[in-house]
């Protein structure tokens, strides 16, 4: 895309002749400007060209002004270089994030590498996985029940963003929808749906997270009493592979008789001492969005960069895991190996699940961007206008494209470790 994007428009010639000087001295350690040559004596091409890195300098930057355009146009190019500003952030946030949960995966489980990015944090993180796992021995068997995280974003800044960005939009009277269902606040009345305590509370369904009283479900601790329906063998430290009836001392996915410290999915509706996600008999307070929002019409650009805006700052309710290790040759490695997993694959999770299907949405939002914005530069004027605006934006749209790329590919490898946490143990211990 970006190779046509280049090729279609009429500055290259000009562009080989200016920039010659900066092939020949490619060593010399010049200055550069935003969005300019940075080369003395050169002109700047771009003009007056805002720092690209910078929202706040595109949002004050005129460019109709700059580049002589049509309002119109210049509009459609400052929200297409604020759509690319906001998914390079976003793509930082999620590498970060991900780099983090990985990294500390791979640490924690006896791995000494430095990394660079997800990518190299993932990888590693598996590679140890596989080794670790293949000590615990062929019989072993990881099992994860997982409670998925809930990603909200916030439906007011939704409609702030379009509002500010396009024209057509009135700020302030924006009709952001939500999919229904799929609210997630406080709810101060009845909660139908999923509840997020941070301490415990009573819970009329399934517990994820920690329970104060007898279970029967998943526990990845100590089961003291009976699992499978027969009483916890002698010597077995009362782990359970099976199914827990009776106390657990560590994390559970099960129905809990008293109170549930973590996530409880109700069986109708009930009072919610924390975050509630599904629906709420009053209007919840602060609300998200964790479906699929339905934002007023306005421009591809606009949108592109309101859904990475929120998106980026998108609320998320913790994953929580019931690990449970049966067959293991090794106890204290198996002991390792679920403190590891408990400890830093919620962070994983929650890009896996809780960013996953935004993943390709943002990709193809930003295509059609790319395309619009190409059109709008090659109609802009004469060569020298298509050329400045070339040079200004052309170095932040290629950074929106890879940045896109690697929010599918951070996506992509964070399933994978998901998969992995579960995976049979293997001697080769591959990343894949």
């Amino acid at each position: 895309m970006i190779r046509k994007f280049w090729r279609q428009v009429s500055w290259p010639i000009v562009f080989a002749g200016l920039f010659a000087p900066f092939a020949l001295n490619c060593g010399g350690g010049m200055p550069s400007m935003p969005g300019g040559s940075g080369l003395p004596g050169v002109p700047n091409l771009a003009g007056n060209c805002p720092d690209m890195t910078k929202l706040e300098a595109i949002e004050s930057f005129d460019f109709g002004k700059e580049f002589n355009l049509k309002a119109d146009v210049a509009a459609k190019i400052k929200a297409g270089a604020g759509a690319a500003a906001e998914i390079q952030a976003l793509n930082a946030k999620i590498d970060g994030d991900l780099t983090t949960a990985c990294g500390n995966l791979a640490k924690d489980l006896g791995d000494a590498g430095s990394y660079k990015n997800a990518q190299d944090a993932c990888k590693a993180a598996m590679k140890v996985m596989g080794e670790v796992k293949a000590k615990l021995g062929a019989k072993a068997e990881v099992k994860l029940d997982v409670a998925e995280p809930h990603c909200g974003v916030d439906v007011q800044a939704y409609g702030d963003c379009a509002g500010h960005c396009d024209a057509t939009v009135k700020p302030g009277a924006v009709d952001v929808k939500c999919e229904p269902g799929k609210l997630q606040g406080q709810c101060s009345a009845q909660c139908q749906g999923e509840c997020e305590a941070s301490a415990a509370a009573e819970c009329s369904g399934e517990c994820s997270g920690s329970c104060d009283a007898d279970i029967k479900g998943s526990c990845s601790g100590n089961c003291q009493g009976k699992c499978d329906g027969k009483a916890t063998p002698a010597g077995s430290g009362g782990s359970c592979g099976g199914t827990c009836e009776g106390k657990c001392t560590g994390n559970v996915h099960a129905v809990c008789k008293g109170k549930c410290g973590g996530s409880c999915k109700l069986t109708g509706s009930a009072t919610c001492k924390g975050t509630c996600s599904g629906n709420c008999s009053v209007a919840m307070t602060a609300p998200k969005c964790t479906g699929k929002v339905e934002p007023p019409q306005m421009s591809a650009e606009c949108k592109a960069k309101c859904d990475a805006k929120v998106q980026a700052h998108a609320e998320c309710t913790p994953p929580h895991l019931a690990v449970r290790i049966v067959g293991a040759a090794d106890a204290a490695v198996a002991a390792k190996f679920q403190a590891a997993i408990e400890k830093n694959l919620p962070g994983v999770l929650t890009v896996a699940i809780g960013m996953g299907h935004h993943a390709e949405e943002l990709a193809g939002s930003m295509k059609v961007v790319i395309e619009g914005v190409q059109a709008s530069v090659q109609g802009a004027g004469d060569a020298m206008t298509v050329g400045k605006l070339t040079a200004c934006i052309g170095g932040p749209f290629k950074g929106a494209l890879d940045a896109v790329a690697s929010v599918q590919a951070n996506v992509k490898v964070s399933v994978s470790v998901q998969a992995s946490a579960s995976a049979s143990g293997s001697a080769s211990g591959k990343a894949g």
